[in-house]
């Protein structure tokens, strides 16, 4: 049997659970989170800030740390394309579709990037499943904003998880949060998504352990600051986060398909390096997953969790799980527990094996992130 994966307490706040009860504040409604009735209501997502990272480098945010935050849990995987799917609908990724960072398109017979890998052949219009939490929004009358880089306005996953919402273009974090501030004083009433993935970013390239990822942060820091100081009296401000990460060098990369028996039957492999998606070949059936899953067992129980899509279902980690999604999780998830990372050496371009910081997995680091109360939700 498969090393038994964690799972979340009973009750367990979470990533879904921000936008949801954001708007039961602008409604006026008692809500899980115990927001107050406000007038207005922004919510900044940092991507990649978890709350491990922020707790240890708390000196270099002292405005996002001189409220007490709330620690709530992201989706898994915790990776990004899963994550804000969650945060825009309030659902798990069993429901919206967005199971992983790469998962299988099983009706092209191949494995399809959620972020950018979007075309007329899976259209994300239909691919993620869910009302958004701004359409719902709309039919109350309430005005809903998007706020991020120009590059994202028309891209396929903004068109599949910020349905509903006016998309402003704004691409520095100083112009995204003027911004912000902007659409607050003109929309009284109105609920507002800010998006900074600026510090994601300076992980994947240097690691959050480095300078280069401390500068950002500070930068960070300082805008929000700025944005709480400058909204409205009665709107109010949440910042949260997608995932946290974990810093992995190269000498920890395991080439997997180095070991023959570990791709024995596998067609695709999807996800990402700290949790792998393998896809068996058409057929497949719950006995050759069994097998698959019990020979990553036997080679890496102690490196990872290893589970069978029956398995991972069961768990309850995707959240209820659609007929629809199900082909689209790996008959096998293999999921780092150690500071390790799982690549496949035989595609041409590796380039992907030149990131340091790393997420998608299980951890307390990868998965804890805050929920920092500000503006008038500050308590």
């Amino acid at each position: 049997m498969a090393t038994m994966l964690p799972t979340d307490k009973a009750g367990a706040r979470s990533l879904a659970d921000v936008l949801p009860n954001s708007l039961a504040a602008l409604r006026g409604i008692p809500n899980d989170l115990s927001l107050p009735a406000v007038e207005s209501v922004v919510v900044v997502v940092v991507d990649g800030l978890g709350r491990s990272q922020l707790q240890a480098r708390a000196g270099h945010a002292r405005f996002l740390t001189s409220t007490r935050s709330d620690a709530i849990v992201s989706v898994f995987p915790s990776t990004t394309a899963a994550a804000l799917a969650t945060f825009a609908t309030g659902v798990l990724p069993g429901t919206h579709g967005l199971v992983g960072y790469r998962t299988l398109d099983a009706a092209n017979d191949r494995v399809v990037n959620q972020l950018n890998g979007w075309d007329d052949r899976m259209l994300p219009e239909t691919w993620q499943r869910e009302r958004t939490v701004f359409e719902k929004a709309g039919d109350d009358g309430i005005r809903t904003f998007a706020i991020g880089q120009a590059k994202y306005a028309a891209s396929g996953f903004t068109r599949a998880i910020l349905r509903g919402a006016t998309y402003v273009s704004a691409n520095t974090i100083a112009e995204r949060r003027a911004a912000a501030v902007r659409v607050a004083r003109e929309y009284p009433g109105s609920l507002t998504y800010l998006y900074i993935p600026e510090l994601d970013r300076a992980s994947h390239q240097y690691g959050w352990e480095s300078d280069q990822w401390l500068s950002v942060l500070e930068a960070v820091d300082a805008e929000v600051s700025t944005l709480a100081s400058q909204l409205p009296a009665r709107t109010g401000l949440l910042v949260t986060a997608d995932h946290g990460s974990v810093d992995v060098p190269a000498s920890s990369h395991v080439l997997f398909d180095t070991a023959p028996e570990l791709i024995d039957g596998v067609r695709h492999v999807g996800g990402e390096p700290r949790c792998l998606h393998l896809y068996l070949e058409p057929g497949a059936t719950a006995s050759d997953r069994e097998t698959l899953a019990r020979t990553w067992e036997e080679s890496e129980s102690q490196r990872a969790w290893v589970a069978t899509r029956e398995e991972l279902v069961a768990s309850g980690l995707l959240g209820e799980v659609s007929a629809e999604v199900l082909p689209r999780i790996g008959d096998v998830i293999v999921a780092a527990r150690k500071r390790i990372v799982y690549y496949d050496s035989r595609p041409a371009d590796q380039s992907a094996r030149k990131m340091i910081g790393q997420h998608g997995s299980l951890t307390h680091e990868e998965r804890s992130i805050p929920l920092i109360r500000l503006g008038a939700f500050q308590r």
